[in-house]
């Protein structure tokens, strides 16, 4: 079925839709991995996001239900130069058109992906729409340029938990509060997880260090999590531009004068809005899973894997320290305080294209609790 793309700046790309009839809008970024897709459809800081895969042969291994992120699929529409319908591998359970058809995503092929790859180096992520009914590309392209730039959006709302809920091994598990007390059933240290858009992983791994981790909504107020009485608060990734979030930011500074508080990517970006730095739009984001960034106080370099379309300065704030720098456009990579027990990085430890290069993060912030206790 025929498919247009068509960008705000008036570009547009013809190709063929492999889930059917459908439409879409969103930013049109690109991502550099050559496996993780699944990942990438299921990690909810890709909300609104129309997402062109640079490799070219994507779906091969299927897909199956261990492998996600998150409850659903989260891109608004995905971009392929060619889809395999026909999976080879032992875990498949599905293949790629199949899971994007059962969750409603449209996927678009056959459309040169490296020239849309270089469109977006040159011009910038653009504001996007793919469509099957839609035959003359001009009225794609008017649909692109009335949607709403990601600057000033708050996504968070729509990928965030809508109520609290406990993390075991076997996974989610429903909780009740007594006059807003928490009991904590297990050993370990008591940690506070915002749900801005959570991948899974991460709460594995906090799991997996000997946490406790309840994880709240968005909007929990630093008094709630004061009657839970936790040792130590984490701020997840997510979706949107962390400016359009003051609230989060208002109650994230009263939480790091109470306790030890870590943050990943945009959790990193709402810690750093807190202490006083700037937020600001990257042109074409970072989003791949062969970053290199930099540990400044050992040297040590790591494989990262990214996805962020904002950026933060902590260049003007006098409490906080850079600890990491991506080697390619030397942005921040992460932060630490200088007297606080604070910690937060830009990219993503609980991914594995290093494969466990930033695996360590996790341990020091269990670390960072215990000292603190």
């Amino acid at each position: 079925m025929k498919a247009i793309l068509g960008l705000e700046d008036g570009t547009c790309f013809v190709g063929e839709s492999f889930t059917g009839a459908g439409q879409a809008e969103g930013e049109v970024i690109f991502n550099t991995g050559m496996t993780g897709y699944q990942e990438v459809l299921t990690d909810p800081s890709y909300r609104r996001q129309l997402v062109c895969m640079t490799y070219p042969h994507i779906g091969n291994y299927g897909v199956n239900a261990e492998d996600v992120e998150s409850s659903r699929v989260q891109v608004a529409g995905f971009i392929v130069k060619e889809c395999c319908r026909r999976p080879s591998n032992y875990r498949h359970a599905a293949s790629l058109p199949d899971y994007l058809m059962e969750n409603g995503v449209i996927g678009l092929e056959g459309i040169d992906t490296r020239a849309l790859t270089r469109h977006i180096r040159l011009k910038g992520a653009m504001r996007g729409v793919i469509s099957t009914s839609e035959t003359d590309p001009a009225r794609v392209v008017e649909k692109a340029q009335a949607i709403p730039p990601m600057q000033g959006c708050n996504l968070v709302d729509q990928v965030s938990a809508k109520a609290p809920f406990f993390w075991t091994e076997s996974g989610m598990q429903e909780v009740s509060f007594e006059e807003g007390a928490f009991q904590w059933p297990f050993e370990g240290p008591r940690v506070v997880v915002y749900d801005f858009g959570v991948k899974f992983n991460i709460l594995r791994l906090l799991r997996e260090q000997g946490l406790q981790v309840l994880v709240v909504p968005a909007g929990f107020s630093a008094a709630e999590v004061r009657k839970c009485n936790p040792d130590g608060v984490f701020l997840t990734n997510g979706p949107g531009d962390p400016a359009a979030l003051p609230e989060i930011i208002h109650e994230t500074a009263l939480l790091a004068e109470m306790y030890p508080i870590g943050g990943i990517c945009l959790g990193h970006q709402i810690l750093a809005l807190a202490f006083g730095g700037k937020s600001y739009k990257l042109k074409f984001g970072h989003h791949g899973l062969n970053h290199p960034v930099k540990h400044l106080d050992s040297g040590r370099i790591e494989i990262s894997s990214q996805n962020h379309g904002f950026c933060v300065d902590i260049s003007k704030t006098d409490s906080l320290k850079q600890s990491y720098v991506n080697l390619n456009d030397a942005t921040l990579e992460g932060f630490v305080h200088q007297s606080k027990a604070v910690m937060a990085v830009q990219f993503h430890p609980e991914a594995a294209p290093g494969p466990h290069d930033s695996r360590g993060f996790f341990r020091a912030f269990r670390d960072m609790i215990v000292r603190q206790g």
